[in-house]
């Protein structure tokens, strides 16, 4: 395929996911997708549509619903010369497959001394906002990003979601890539010769009196309250961390450092989430230019509701970042 021929396109997230796996798939001959309704199905976000009638069942492998089997399978293939990639409908459903993700995926390079790892991806959706309920909306980034030996990336855009697939899929160790599901159907303009390299924070917006340090499904939401701030005469500038693993403290650092004011936006759980360490490392970093306390702003400590008002209450949205800003700010 030539993937030059969409350049410059208006393309959605879910497009630029498999034109990732695609040209993936046709450079290398040792790329497989497994998981559950991947194949003919075509992915239960329909990211891998089309792509078992291209590459056959050999290559695009539908398996029995067992996280546990899905994630051993594709460890094994990984040890032994294969580069899969496996699906896991919802991230909620990682728990069932924990001890091979966190006690096998990422520590093998360790336990063999260094001379074998585990070059998989392992692609997953994550966060709320299609009233699914408890068991199918959680935010669990943190789980991972805790876990030495796992790389996290968690995409905002339509170039970054292609771009950190793509490299992902060169990694000699695991990758977690959790996709957001309200953002599969998003569109941007594909330009992934502009996007950063994985690990590296994006300044999504400039500004000079707040940063707001954010990622996947929440960025939209403070993209879209820092236009609306800057109508007020509020600059703010908008950091997109696009992995949580490495975590591209620096950027992030350097930005507080300038505006003296932070707020961390997430849609994970307040209490020992994402935002906690993100506050921690902007504390210590940029702790003597600070002008008022770090604020952060998560989602609620409570399994999310299967209720559309309900559940849009239990995570930031663009008015309480807005009420969060001008908090910190006096304004």
């Amino acid at each position: 395929m030539n993937i030059t021929e969409y350049y410059g396109q208006t393309i959605t997230y879910r497009e630029a996911l498999r034109l990732a796996l695609d040209e993936a798939m046709e450079q290398d001959e040792r790329i497989i997708i497994l998981g559950e309704e991947v194949g003919r199905y075509g992915g239960a976000y329909a990211v891998s549509q089309g792509l078992y009638e291209k590459y056959g069942a050999g290559r695009v492998l539908d398996t029995p619903i067992s996280e546990a089997a899905i994630i051993g399978t594709a460890i094994g293939a990984a040890m032994t010369g294969l580069r899969p990639v496996a699906e896991l409908m919802y991230v909620d459903f990682a728990g069932i497959a924990m001890d091979q993700i966190a006690n096998q995926a990422a520590k093998i390079r360790y336990m063999f001394g260094g001379q074998i790892g585990v070059p998989m991806v392992l692609r997953t959706q994550g966060g709320p906002g299609r009233s699914a309920g408890a068991q199918h909306s959680q935010s669990l980034e943190a789980w991972f990003m805790h876990t030495a030996g796992l790389f996290v990336a968690m995409p905002a855009t339509v170039s970054d979601a292609y771009q950190l697939l793509k490299e992902a899929l060169q990694f000699d160790d695991p990758v977690i890539f959790i996709e957001h599901k309200g953002l599969y159907t998003s569109k941007g303009i594909f330009e992934p010769g502009t996007a950063l390299p994985f690990g590296k924070a994006a300044i999504a917006r400039e500004g000079s009196e707040l940063t707001i340090i954010t990622y996947s499904g929440a960025l939209r939401h403070c993209l879209a309250a820092a236009e609306e701030l800057d109508k007020l005469a509020i600059d703010v500038e908008v950091i997109d961390l696009r992995t949580l693993n490495p975590l591209d403290v620096d950027t992030f650092v350097e930005s507080v450092s300038k505006t003296g004011h932070a707020l961390i936006v997430t849609e994970d759980s307040l209490t020992a989430g994402v935002s906690a360490e993100i506050s921690a490392r902007a504390q210590e970093g940029a702790f003597d230019f600070l002008e008022e306390p770090i604020m952060r702003l998560s989602g609620e400590d409570i399994p999310i509701p299967v209720a559309p008002e309900l559940e849009l209450a239990a995570t930031p949205k663009k008015a309480d970042i807005i009420k969060a800003v001008r908090k910190i700010l006096r304004r």
